[in-house]
């Protein structure tokens, strides 16, 4: 089994994770818990519309450590900017959340990130 295949089977059981970023402006780690997806069989990171300085910071800094229970990963996150992409992910992301109200408010305002696991 490869890293990559372990980590996908360490991602399939765990929806809360915890990832460092490195500031955009101090370079210094900012740790944060946040939720992963799953879409199109790869996995994502966003969040409610608005900014977030995790987003901001994957931006400026691509690789970020992924921090799994039983591990921690170097990854790297492709945001999403497509306008076609970023509807097809949230239309399998967002339907699912009942609390997330419309899937035109997620496409146009919420970050988007996927998970490079390499």
């Amino acid at each position: 089994m490869t890293v990559t295949d372990e980590a996908r089977r360490a991602l399939e059981r765990q929806q809360t994770v915890e990832i460092t970023t490195t500031g955009r402006r101090s370079g210094r780690p900012r740790r944060i818990e946040t939720w992963r997806y799953l879409a199109d069989g790869r996995y994502w990171l966003t969040g409610s519309p608005g900014s977030r300085d995790w987003y901001a910071n994957v931006l400026a800094h691509p690789e970020f450590t992924l921090h799994l229970t039983d591990r921690d990963l170097r990854v790297r996150g492709r945001a999403v900017t497509d306008p076609d992409e970023r509807a097809r992910v949230f239309g399998a992301i967002v339907p699912g959340l009942s609390w997330a109200g419309s899937l035109e408010s997620w496409i146009a305002g919420s970050p988007l990130v996927e998970i490079e696991l390499g």
